[in-house]
């Protein structure tokens, strides 16, 4: 309700927006933030948590400063603490926040009185929200949560303000800006939501933006597009950038400046082209090795176990190797690509998808008449074979998501079947279905709106098992319970928590758990790593990897990001409005795309590559 709350707040004051923009660049004599010595801490009735441990840096006006580490490294806290949104139990204890703005003296923000505070926040300092979710209200439309701010405080009337977001809606890329517009939250993919917040917050041209992970939900093209407008933002107003993100390939095309951070630390800081071409802390090596590769395949991903060890008393001890090494030992040959191939094909399908239709009505009028249809899968022939991973790939609002849920009647199809070991889905009814659905599982985009806010998590994973009737009784079910949260990553501990005290990654880490709860033969993936830093996304990645092997799992995996499925998949699908662009070897496709569709979304790619940061430096200096 807090975040809710200033979501609101910050949408209304976005409103006070500066339209006389001049070409300006990065200005190292005008310091536009400057953070000194900054402890924010968590009281808990076990301890006391210091989510930022005394940290310090500064940023300049027109500079991009990039915040990387692993979920609960602090990242998200800082910029929490920045705009003064920490919330009971957390407490800012010290260190001091400067802002810099043109024309005015420096304002300690830690000083400020509540009601002075929301003059700065969404007007001078704006901030996207990792969790589009919680900053929409569920019983307005898209469009008038933008509009009414627009009319209140702009003074305009309902036309214009309607003409003026969709306009944003466009400039974001989202589809039938109009639709969205009387669209509600709920009828929006997660990319779509997401790009409704930025939409918002980019209207306002702050002095300085905090974007904690703004691209997280977004298809490679569009996140293209928004990283250009962000850019684009910044030459023309001088705008101060604060980027959180776990994706290091977006991080190296836009940032000037790095900080990583590790346990509320800063473990080191750089110009961005030092960080990727010489990092020194052993953390940073794991960061930038976790990194799903393009160019080779590998058998399991790198992790920051392979560079660091931590010890009991909270010290690390550094493992002597380089990003390069540690990633050639695990490439895999053509050879053994060829051979798992031919034993995967020799196979039965597992799944079968015959002329699968999926079409929404399209209604107008008083009496709601149907005037056309979206056709969200529209054809769709594929099958699926026993251990195989089969990715399914393609911009946000392509059919990808539906599809999943089409497979599984959670969306129920127009046409077509669904033969799951020879059985039609389309035929079951009742308790039938209910059985089958317990061999297939889904693991859902959004972990926030996934989890019962009610229920702890030990009992949101336990209760599948209870319905299902798995294990003799609740101590083997808690026993299971507990073994699937270490294996996601998570503690103990943590079995008797709720889900508001998690990150967005630890709960979609819980959410994995949940699915894995049944001990399903086939699990679709849907978005399940997009909220995910890259070191947990690894050892993700890793683990539904090792379960494929242990227990034969299938997957279908779902993902905009392209390089994640080109690891984890067989066989790529391409999507593209509702009909399959393009269908594969997943190397084949990536090096040797037939159609102009998927050359585009693999261009589109952020590589991170040192020769593309040498190039996106040149460029900005060259715009200086």
């Amino acid at each position: 309700m807090v975040q809710l709350f200033f979501a609101f707040t910050f949408v209304i004051v976005c409103v006070f927006c500066r339209f006389n923009q001049v070409v300006v660049v990065m200005d190292a004599n005008h310091i536009l933030l400057e953070i000194k010595n900054l402890v924010t801490e968590f009281h808990t009735e076990e301890s006391v948590v210091k989510a930022v441990d005394g940290i310090s840096f500064t940023i300049h006006k027109g500079e991009t400063v990039a915040i990387v580490g692993e979920s609960g490294s602090g990242k998200s806290v800082t910029a929490l603490s920045i705009m003064q949104l920490i919330s009971s139990p957390g407490k800012i204890t010290g260190g001091e926040i400067f802002f810099h703005p043109e024309k005015k003296e420096k304002t300690d923000l830690l000083k400020l009185p509540g009601k002075e505070m929301r003059s700065y926040r969404g007007n001078e300092i704006a901030m996207i929200f990792q969790e589009p979710m919680t900053s929409l209200n569920p019983v307005f439309t898209c469009g008038n949560q933008v509009a009414e701010a627009l009319i209140l405080h702009k003074r305009i009337s309902k036309k214009e303000a309607r003409e003026q977001t969709i306009s944003l809606f466009a400039k974001v890329k989202l589809p039938n800006p109009s639709h969205v517009f009387d669209g509600y939250p709920h009828q929006l993919s997660g990319g779509q939501k997401q790009r409704v917040m930025i939409a918002m917050a980019m209207s306002c041209h702050p002095s300085l933006l905090i974007a904690d992970e703004p691209t997280t939900a977004l298809d490679v093209t569009v996140q293209s597009t928004i990283l250009d407008l962000m850019k684009q933002l910044q030459q023309e107003t001088g705008m101060g950038l604060i980027f959180i993100s776990h994706d290091l390939g977006v991080i190296a095309e836009l940032a000037d400046r790095v900080l990583v951070m590790y346990k509320g630390k800063i473990v080191e800081q750089g110009t961005v082209l030092e960080i990727f071409s010489d990092p020194k802390h052993p953390y940073t090596k794991g960061l930038l090795a976790c990194r799903p590769p393009l160019d080779i395949r590998l058998r399991v991903l790198p992790t920051v176990s392979d560079f660091m060890r931590e010890e009991n008393d909270g010290t690390f001890t550094e493992i002597k190797k380089s990003v390069d090494e540690t990633i050639g030992r695990y490439a895999v040959s053509k050879d053994e690509i060829t051979k798992r191939h031919q034993q995967l094909y020799a196979q039965q399908p597992i799944l079968q998808v015959k002329n699968l239709k999926t079409y929404f009505p399209v209604r107008k009028g008083i009496l709601g008449t149907t005037t056309s249809y979206v056709k969200a899968v529209d054809d769709v022939s594929f099958d699926v074979y026993p251990g195989e991973t089969l990715g399914l790939v393609g911009e946000s609002g392509c059919g990808k998501t539906t599809l999943g849920r089409a497979i599984i009647r959670l969306i129920e199809p127009t046409s077509g079947q669904v033969l799951f070991k020879g059985k039609d889905f389309a035929t079951l009814e009742g308790k039938e279905l209910r059985q089958m659905r317990k061999h297939i599982q889904i693991i859902f985009q959004d972990p926030y709106s996934s989890l019962n806010p009610r229920m702890t998590i030990g009992d949101a994973i336990m209760e599948p098992m209870t319905v299902h009737e798995i294990h003799a009784d609740q101590r083997e079910r808690k026993e299971k319970t507990i073994s699937l949260l270490n294996r996601v990553g998570m503690k103990e501990e943590h079995f008797n928590r709720y889900p508001h005290e998690f990150s967005g990654g630890q709960r979609q880490r819980i959410c994995i758990a949940r699915a894995l709860a049944l001990q399903p033969e086939f699990i679709i993936c849907d978005e399940s790593v997009s909220a995910l830093d890259v070191s947990i996304q690894a050892q993700v990645l890793n683990l539904l990897n090792e379960l494929k092997r242990d227990f034969n799992f299938t997957y279908i995996f779902i993902s905009h990001d392209l390089s994640v499925v080109k690891f984890m998949s067989d066989r790529m699908v391409v999507m593209n409005n509702g009909k399959i662009e393009e269908m594969g070897d997943a190397d084949e496709i990536y090096h040797s795309p037939k159609t102009e569709y998927t050359r585009r979304l693999i261009a589109s790619i952020p590589k991170g590559r040192i020769e593309d940061i040498q190039l996106a430096v040149a460029k900005r200096k060259t715009t200086a």
